[in-house]
C-alpha cells in the first residue's frame, strides 16, 4: 500500500518539517508547482529525489502571474488527485497554502527583474508574468529553505529567470533544471493540454516538429533566420497563431545569428484555438 503524503497549509508547519529533517542530517529538495499534476511534474519529483533525501512539493495557483485576460479562474485545481499522484512517487510533504498565507492583507512587495525576464519573449506578451513568478518563487524558496529546488526546462525563460534571481538575491537554494517530458508524438506535457479539442491535439504535435526541423536545418548550416522563419510558416499552415519562434543564446536569451556565438536554444509560443502552448529545444551538435 502506498503511504499517504502529509499536506500542510501553514508556513510554520512547512518550516518545522524542514528544520526537523535537516536536524536529522537530511538534504531537502523542493518542487514548486501550481497543481493539476501530470507525468511531467512527477518527473520533477523524481529528479529532486535523486539529489535529496526528502522532497517537498508546493501546490499553489499563483494569481500574481496571471494577466487580466488569462485563465486564472479556470486553471484546474485538483488537490486530492495531485496528492494521490505524489504518494505514488514517494513525495514526503505537500505544502498547499491558501492565497492569504502567501499574500496576506496589506502585502505590498514585488520582485521586478531585468536580464532574462526582459528577453522580448514571454515578457512581450505577458508583461507582468515574471514579476509574479519571481515574487512567489522568492517567497517559496525563503519559506522552505530547501537545499535544492527543481524546475522544468519546458518553461525555459522562467528557469533562467529563477536561476538569476537566486544568484542576485543570494538565495542559498541550488536551482536545477529538469528535462521536458513529452507525449509519444513529441508534445510537451502541460496542464493546459486538456483544453485542446481532439483535432487541436492532433495538430499540437507540429509545435515540437517545427522546432526540431528548425534545429536540424541550423545544424546542417542553414541561416538561422531562414530556419526559424520556415518553422513559423509551417506552424501557421496547420492553424497555429504564432507569438514567437526564435533562436536565442541558451545562457542569456540574447538573440543569436550564428552557431559560432555559442549554445543555442529555440523557443516558441503559439496558440491553437484558445489554448496557448509553449515549448523549446536545444540546438545540439553531436
Amino acid at each position: 500500500m502506498t503511504a499517504a503524503v502529509a499536506v500542510v497549509g501553514a508556513i510554520d508547519d512547512l518550516r518545522r518539517y524542514v528544520r526537523a529533517r535537516r536536524a536529522a542530517g537530511e538534504r531537502i529538495g523542493l518542487v514548486p508547482t501550481m497543481g493539476a499534476l501530470h507525468a511531467g511534474h512527477l518527473s520533477l519529483v523524481e529528479a529532486a529525489r535523486r539529489v535529496a533525501d526528502r522532497v517537498v512539493v508546493t501546490i499553489f495557483v499563483n494569481p500574481a502571474q496571471f494577466g487580466p485576460n488569462e485563465d486564472f479562474a479556470r486553471y484546474p485545481r485538483t488537490l486530492a488527485a495531485d496528492v494521490e499522484k505524489l504518494a505514488n512517487v514517494a513525495a514526503d510533504l505537500v505544502f498547499a497554502p491558501p492565497v492569504e498565507a502567501i499574500y496576506p492583507p496589506g502585502f505590498s512587495t514585488k520582485v521586478v527583474m531585468e536580464g532574462p525576464a526582459l528577453a522580448d519573449l514571454e515578457d512581450r506578451f505577458r508583461p507582468t508574468h515574471f514579476s509574479g513568478v519571481a515574487t512567489v518563487v522568492t517567497k517559496l524558496l525563503n519559506q522552505a529553505q530547501a537545499d535544492v529546488a527543481v524546475f522544468g526546462e519546458k518553461d525555459y525563460q522562467q528557469l533562467l529567470v529563477i536561476k538569476r534571481l537566486a544568484r542576485d538575491l543570494d538565495i542559498a537554494t541550488e536551482i536545477l533544471g529538469a528535462r521536458t517530458l513529452r507525449e509519444a508524438d513529441g508534445l510537451a506535457m502541460s496542464s493546459r493540454n486538456i483544453y485542446l479539442s481532439p483535432k487541436e491535439r492532433e495538430r499540437a504535435k507540429e509545435l515540437h516538429g517545427a522546432l526540431s526541423e528548425a534545429a536540424r536545418r541550423i545544424l546542417t548550416g542553414e541561416d538561422i533566420g531562414a530556419a526559424t522563419q520556415a518553422a513559423r510558416a509551417r506552424l501557421a499552415e496547420v492553424g497555429f497563431d504564432v507569438d514567437y519562434l526564435e533562436a536565442r543564446c541558451a545562457e542569456t536569451l540574447a538573440p543569436v545569428s550564428s552557431v559560432d556565438e555559442g549554445a543555442i536554444r529555440l523557443l516558441a509560443a503559439a496558440k491553437l484555438g484558445a489554448t496557448r502552448l509553449i515549448d523549446n529545444i536545444a540546438v545540439e551538435f553531436s
